[in-house]
């Protein structure tokens, strides 16, 4: 699955380098990695922020 979604930031604790996502559409919360920001600086988000992601398979699933 590698379509584009729109989503906010439920959180993020960049403490730790994860957080979640509510997409747009209504569908389950996404989990987010830090590791999987784009960009060149400190990779982190912030509570409400609007974003663009893909969901990618990882080793515990999607």
């Amino acid at each position: 699955m590698s379509n584009k979604m729109t989503g906010l930031v439920k959180w993020f604790d960049a403490g730790k380098g994860f957080g979640f996502i509510s997409p747009a559409d209504g569908s389950k919360d996404v989990f987010v990695h830090f590791s999987a920001i784009q960009g060149n600086d400190y990779k982190t988000l912030d509570e409400g922020q609007n974003v663009e992601f893909s969901i990618e398979q990882g080793q515990k699933g999607p």
